[in-house]
C-alpha cells in the first residue's frame, strides 16, 4: 500500500504546484479549477448570509469574498502540500502516519521539532521546507500588484460618478454632459476608459480573483462603470455620427476586447463575432424612452430614433451577452440596462443631484436635475 500513498502524493504536490504557478507566477489568464471551485463554493456560502436580503444585504455579504478567497487559496495551498509530503514520507521513509504527517508539516513550516524521528532529514523534508516559505513569500508577493490594479480600477470608477451618477448608466452620462454644457469633455472620459478597458482586460484575466474586490460604495461597480461608458459611446455613435468624437469608437471596442479576454479566462460561452442583427436583452422601447430623455437634456440627434437603432443595435450586440453574464456572475449592482441578477432585485436608476442655484424655489420645492451639481 506504500507504493500507492507515494503515487497520491506525488500527484497531489503536482496539482498544488500546478495551481500556484498558473495563479501566482506565470503573467497570462491560465485557468484554475482549485480557485475556481472555492470562489464558487465562498460565493454561494456568503449568498446564504443574504439569502432573505436585498441588494444592499448581498453588497455586504459578498465585501468578504476575495478576502476569503485568497485566505482560502494560502490553506488550500499549504494544506495540500502538507497531505502530499505526508504522503510521501509514510511511502519512502517507513514512519507511521502519525509520524509522517507530523514530520511533513515540522518540514513545511520550517519549525523543526520532528526532525528527530530519524537520524537524518532526507531530501523530501528540505523540499517540504522550502515549499512553506515559497508559498508564504508568494501570496504576499501577489498582493501589492492586486491593490495596485484595484486603486487603478476604483479611481476611475469614483470619477465617473459625477459623470454617471450611482449607479452609472450610459444615457445618464451624455445627459449630464449636455444639461451642464461639458460635453466637450466627453472624448477624455472615452480616452480614459479606453485605458482603463485595456488595464482591466490585461489584470482581471490574468488575477480572476481581482473580479471578486467590491467597490468601498455599494452603488459603484467597475462592471457597471464599464457598460455605461460604452452604452454612452455607442448612443452617441448611433445618434449622431457627424460629431461624435473617435474616442467613443475606440473605447467600445477596447471594452468589449477587455471582457472577451476575462470571458475566456472564466471559461463561460460567448459568440466572438456577433451578426450586426442579432437578438438584444435591450428593447427599442427602452432606448427610445433613453433618447427622449437625452432630447429633454437638450442633446440633439442628428438621426431619428428609428434611423438610430440598428446602429446601436450593431455596437451593442458585441458586449452585452457577455457583460450580462458578468455582472448576474459578479453580484454587480442592478443598475438600469445591465441584466438580471442571480438574486431577486429591480434596476436601480442614477440619483440626480438637486439644481441649487441662487435666487430660485429652496430645493425641497424642486425636482430632482443634473444642474451645477452633475
Amino acid at each position: 500500500m506504500r507504493w500507492i500513498s507515494g503515487v497520491a502524493g506525488g500527484l497531489l504536490l503536482v496539482v498544488m504546484a500546478g495551481s500556484v504557478v498558473r495563479t501566482l507566477v506565470v503573467p497570462r489568464g491560465l485557468y484554475s479549477m482549485l480557485v475556481y471551485r472555492l470562489w464558487w463554493v465562498l460565493r454561494r456560502l456568503l449568498r446564504l448570509a443574504a439569502i432573505r436580503g436585498g441588494y444592499g444585504a448581498v453588497d455586504r455579504a459578498q465585501t468578504w469574498l476575495a478576502p476569503l478567497i485568497l485566505i482560502g487559496m494560502l490553506a488550500i495551498w499549504l494544506g495540500g502540500a502538507l497531505a502530499g509530503f505526508g504522503l510521501l514520507l509514510h511511502a519512502l521513509s517507513g514512519l507511521s502516519w502519525g509520524s509522517s504527517f507530523r514530520e511533513a508539516g515540522s518540514s513545511l513550516l520550517t519549525l523543526g521539532f520532528a526532525s528527530g524521528d530519524r537520524l537524518r532529514l532526507s531530501a523530501l523534508d528540505f523540499v517540504a521546507a522550502a515549499t512553506g516559505p515559497v508559498l508564504i513569500a508568494l501570496q504576499i508577493a501577489y498582493l501589492p500588484t492586486l491593490y495596485a490594479a484595484y486603486n487603478r480600477r476604483e479611481l476611475e470608477v469614483t470619477l465617473l460618478q459625477s459623470r454617471a451618477g450611482e449607479p452609472a448608466w450610459g444615457p445618464e452620462i451624455l445627459a449630464r454632459q449636455w444639461l451642464v454644457d461639458t460635453e466637450t469633455a466627453l472624448p477624455e472620459l472615452y480616452r480614459a476608459w479606453e485605458r482603463l478597458a485595456s488595464d482591466i482586460g490585461e489584470s482581471h484575466s490574468t488575477y480572476p480573483v481581482l473580479m471578486a474586490f467590491r467597490s468601498p460604495r455599494p452603488y459603484r461597480h467597475w462592471l457597471v462603470g464599464l457598460v455605461a461608458v460604452m452604452d454612452a459611446a455607442a448612443i452617441q455613435l448611433a445618434l449622431t455620427p457627424r460629431t461624435a468624437p473617435p474616442e467613443a469608437r475606440l473605447v467600445l471596442r477596447a471594452g468589449f476586447t477587455a471582457l472577451r479576454d476575462i470571458a475566456r479566462v472564466q471559461r463561460f460561452p460567448f459568440d466572438p463575432d456577433p451578426p450586426p442583427d442579432a437578438a438584444l436583452r435591450l428593447t427599442y422601447a427602452d432606448f427610445e424612452a433613453a433618447v427622449a430623455m437625452l432630447e429633454a437634456a437638450g442633446f440633439h440627434a442628428e438621426r431619428s430614433v428609428a434611423d438610430a437603432w440598428p446602429h446601436f443595435h450593431g455596437w451593442r450586440v458585441n458586449y452585452e451577452a457577455i457583460a450580462y453574464e458578468m455582472c448576474r456572475r459578479y453580484d454587480a449592482v442592478p443598475a438600469l440596462w445591465t441584466g438580471p441578477r442571480a438574486f431577486a432585485s429591480t434596476p436601480i436608476p442614477p440619483r440626480r443631484p438637486a439644481d441649487r442655484r441662487p435666487g430660485e424655489d429652496p430645493p425641497g420645492q424642486r425636482g430632482p436635475s443634473a444642474g451645477s451639481g452633475a
